[in-house]
């Protein structure tokens, strides 16, 4: 079969844009100079299979033989179930928009074995609902799940995964930049009863790093999938995971994160036996520097708190505080931490200055809580378990007897630590009793702290930035999410509430020497272009966006709230923070 010349024509300049896409002529031409360096190319000559032979040997060849593949050429017969499964997964980078100035990790998922829970269980019937399993994945803010597919001694767990390896910069990633990454692959698999009830099958912190020590840039190694909790250390299955880098890297490297592990072990020791030094008494606080995961991996815990951005999922501080409480926990010492841990994630998202406090509350029992700070020194505690708030005063103890002191509402009764991404407190006052404590971190004679370099060195930034050369503050865009949820709900009810965390915020993400602006509007349409024209007569608003100084960020936040009958609130913000410049 002939095809016409223009098709032809057509043809060839799509396979050239494709290879171009793949900077394959650059890679060939570094092939060649590597493979044939020194040699006296005239005495020799470079035959075309000596040189076939080493592009192959680098996978160039297969780099392009993987991605091109054409349509209606796979119904070759006699090809087995497996075969075209093999296929379909090796055809998966193909069908995904790539950014070529980037690195990617290709994670696939080839297929589950070894779940001896589910040996006896009958094959599933077509049509029938049956327990199901799913795969979810977490790698550096990027979420993705499988497909449900029946519980089996070896499930069908078959897909495949892109997870961007860089999410800012205009150079592509090298070995060393790679190897600086910290973030390990969250692999957490669900198991979902035909009631739609779900059950944590197991969890695993998978090290992809390995892979960048492979001359081929790809590998395949089983997984083993634990319990959580009691059953940490008792293996649930097995999944085959392979890894291949997009595109293949160049220089190959080992990974440096098992020293600087070392190093902040040794640098903790070392802190623990200077803070025991200080008081005898020490060693009975609660001062916890690591916590097991539920894979029962010994972690630092400042590695379990990060700031977290729900979107548009979660309005407020406060509403956050009320999402937690609402997800289930046992009674257990560690189902209280891990609400804390993500109260505190999501009130740092908000902008607020907040901590996980691990103590104890009545009956000595050990608990964790969350606490923000404000510019001023306020404090307030958050429970996490029920989204109660309360303020603490401090109780001074030299007080005489005659002085009436009011009774703290707060059910806390000492304070042992505090953490959150980047700092840990160890509570160094001659008492730990919660009512007499004074949060003044940064008094050395109050409370020991750890360096902030040593804690960033093993947790590292979890807060995504996108490093671009803009003008808009991200920050300052989501913190401006409360207030206009404030706005509406003073509307409708008649009630202020929530303004104070979001004078902190704002307080706390406006630098020194800096000036805020901001300016909410509220219209009952949704064009933006109608709403935009309108903004704009507004002299605030028009100072805002014209706004000239140095340093200058720009943020805007758009609410919507609906109503019935197609009625809407809609509540826009634009704000901006900049040094003056005289």
């Amino acid at each position: 079969m002939s095809l016409p010349r223009e098709k032809i024509q057509e043809l060839k300049q799509i396979i050239h844009s494709h290879l171009s896409q793949m900077n394959v002529h650059s890679r060939i031409k570094e092939c060649v100079d590597e493979s044939f360096r020194g040699e006296d190319f005239e005495s020799r000559g470079v035959d075309e299979a000596g040189l076939l032979s080493a592009l192959k040997e680098r996978g160039i060849v297969d780099d392009v033989m993987n991605t091109l593949r054409f349509e209606g050429l796979d119904r070759e017969p006699g090809r087995t179930t497996e075969r075209r499964k093999a296929e379909a997964i090796e055809e998966i980078p193909s069908r995904v928009s790539v950014d070529p100035s980037k690195r990617y990790l290709y994670l696939q998922v080839l297929g589950g074995k070894a779940f001896l829970e589910h040996l006896q269980d009958p094959e599933p019937i077509p049509g029938k609902v049956t327990s199901t399993f799913t795969l979810h994945i977490h790698f550096k803010g990027q979420r993705f799940k499988s497909r449900p597919v029946p519980c089996a001694c070896e499930p069908d767990l078959t897909e495949g995964f892109l997870l961007e390896l860089q999410k800012d910069g205009s150079k592509m990633a090298d070995s060393a930049t790679l190897l600086s990454l910290s973030d390990n692959i969250h692999l957490v698999l669900i198991k979902t009863d035909p009631s739609g009830d779900t059950t944590l099958v197991g969890s695993h912190f998978l090290t992809w790093r390995d892979v960048l020590s492979v001359a081929t840039g790809r590998m395949t190694c089983p997984v083993e999938i634990n319990g959580v909790g009691t059953e940490a250390k008792v293996p649930m299955g097995i999944l085959e995971i392979k890894f291949e880098i997009i595109p293949r890297l160049s220089q190959l490297e080992h990974s440096r994160i098992a020293e600087r592990e070392r190093l902040f072990l040794v640098y903790a020791k070392q802190w623990w036996r200077e803070f025991l030094q200080i008081r005898a008494s020490h060693s009975n606080r609660l001062v916890k520097i690591f916590a097991q995961d539920e894979c029962g991996t010994n972690r630092p815990v400042c590695s379990f708190v990060c700031p977290l951005r729900a979107g548009r999922l979660l309005d407020s501080p406060r509403q956050a505080a009320r999402f937690v409480s609402l997800l289930g926990y046992e009674h257990a010492p560690y189902d209280c931490e891990d609400h804390a841990a993500l109260l505190c994630s999501l009130l740092l998202g908000f902008g607020l200055n907040a901590y996980v406090c691990v103590g104890t509350k009545a009956k000595g029992a050990a608990h964790s809580w969350v606490m923000t700070i404000s510019p001023e020194g306020e404090v307030i505690f958050w429970e996490s378990l029920t989204a109660h708030r309360y303020a603490h005063r401090p109780i001074n103890p030299d007080d005489p007897p005659a002085l009436k002191q009011s009774r703290p509402d707060h059910p806390y009764r000492t304070v042992g630590c505090v953490f959150n991404h980047k700092s840990f407190y160890a509570n160094s006052q001659p008492t730990d009793s919660a009512d007499v404590c004074v949060f003044e971190l940064h008094n050395e004679a109050r409370w020991k702290s750890m360096s902030e370099e040593a804690i960033g060195s093993v947790c590292g930034p979890k807060l995504l930035d996108l490093g671009l050369n803009t003008t808009w503050d991200d920050e300052l865009c989501y913190i401006l999410t409360p207030a206009l949820s404030a706005y509406e709900l003073e509307h409708c009810t008649g009630i202020s509430a929530g303004n104070e965390e979001f004078q902190q915020a704002i307080r706390r993400a406006i630098p020194d020497g800096h000036t805020f602006k901001g300016f909410p509007i509220q219209f009952v349409h949704r064009n933006a272009r109608r709403a935009f024209a309108t903004c704009l007569r507004s002299p605030i608003c028009e100072e805002i966006i014209c706004c000239r100084g140095d340093h200058v960020k720009l943020a805007v936040r758009v609410r919507v709230f609906t109503y019935p009958e197609s009625a809407c609130a809609v509540w826009i913000m634009f704000a901006a923070r900049y040094r003056s410049v005289l």
